[in-house]
């Protein structure tokens, strides 16, 4: 494909403006239509990113316009039908994470568009923060040798419900919600899971889902990680929304600190580098990392629709994902083991 590719957004709600910005600054695609059941939301977006084409409902936008792409940036209950109306109009997707509710709902959607030629991205951005980008490029180096000990952490006091109250309503909340990014985290720093046991607790009596989560992981290659979530962790410097890893490996160890400070010690000697995502013109701290991940992860998008190449989150990538999420809460239901079904 040469030229800018044409895009529309579906949904404009508190996220979305994280991903409409992304797609102002990135190189190679341009919005050209979005789309959101309220008025008053839809207008709001509209004016703020210049964009005049809009429209409450999904089909009569895809029958309306010619669109390259699609990004789907609505709640978990829509994501089903929305991809199936993008693969029946032949419009490349990307869909906001959760990608789905149910292994048999993700499945189904990435069946349909393999059939359909269409590409499905799942836009799982935490792996795309720089960051983590930095500690994969150490791990893939070499350096600290063969990786057989990681640990994935993600421990806040931070209100995460003002902003997204619909969170507090939930039967599952943080696995779901945050864990899931962690674990696609572990997913593309240690590999491919075998097994896990879960443990998980609900301290915040406001909510309903569980907001503490501790995850043991067995990788492939004998690699042991944790996967460990929190909202109900208050510590001297709150450091929402960072990501802390740990990573040992047989000549090293890679020590990604709070505040963006990542420490890779080898036998005799240590370095610390200075990891801090951009400040983007349009973003704000504390979310700078998660809104640079976002433009990260779209030119990634961009850059892999006009080659051909498939995405590194694609659906069917996805899938792995989404089974460590329902493999952990089968896993804390029950208090044992459980083999992970990988795609």
């Amino acid at each position: 494909m040469s030229g800018n590719l044409r895009g529309a957004v579906i949904g404009c709600g508190f996220f979305a403006i994280n991903q409409l910005h992304g797609w102002s600054d990135a190189q190679g695609a341009e919005i050209v239509a979005i789309c959101d059941r309220d008025p008053d939301r839809l207008k709001i977006a509209g004016e703020q990113f210049g964009i005049a084409r809009r429209y409450t409902d999904a089909d009569a936008m895809f029958r309306a316009e010619q669109l390259d792409f699609v990004d789907i940036a609505t709640t978990v209950s829509s994501h089903r039908p929305l991809v199936e109306l993008a693969a029946s109009h032949l419009v490349p997707t990307v869909c906001q994470k959760p990608f789905a509710r149910s292994l048999a709902d993700a499945r189904a959607m990435v069946d349909l568009c393999a059939r359909a030629g269409v590409p499905l991205m799942v836009h799982e951005n935490f792996r795309w923060q720089r960051a983590i980008r930095e500690v994969k490029a150490v791990i893939e180096s070499g350096e600290i040798g063969d990786v057989f000990w990681g640990r994935v952490s993600f421990r806040s006091a931070f209100d995460v419900f003002s902003g997204q109250p619909y969170l507090a309503e939930g039967e599952r909340f943080i696995i779901e919600d945050l864990g899931i990014h962690a674990l696609d985290v572990a997913r593309a720093l240690f590999g491919e899971v075998a097994s896990l046991v879960a443990r998980t607790r609900r301290v915040n009596p406001a909510i309903k889902g569980e907001d503490v989560a501790t995850i043991l992981l067995d990788h492939a290659g004998r690699r042991t990680t944790v996967v460990d979530c929190s909202y109900a962790t208050i510590q001297a410097v709150e450091p929402f929304p960072e990501t802390i890893v740990e990573v040992d490996g047989g000549l090293g160890s890679i020590r990604l600190q709070q505040g963006y400070r990542m420490v890779v010690a080898t036998r005799g000697e240590s370095r610390s580098e200075d990891v801090s995502p951009p400040l983007l013109p349009w973003a704000s701290r504390p979310w700078h990392n998660i809104q640079e991940s976002v433009l990260a992860i779209q030119q990634h998008w961009v850059e892999c629709l006009k080659t051909g190449r498939e995405t590194e989150t694609s659906g069917a990538d996805n899938l792995n994902t989404l089974a460590l999420v329902e493999t952990a809460y089968q896993s804390a239901a029950t208090g044992r083991v459980i083999e992970v079904a990988t795609s």
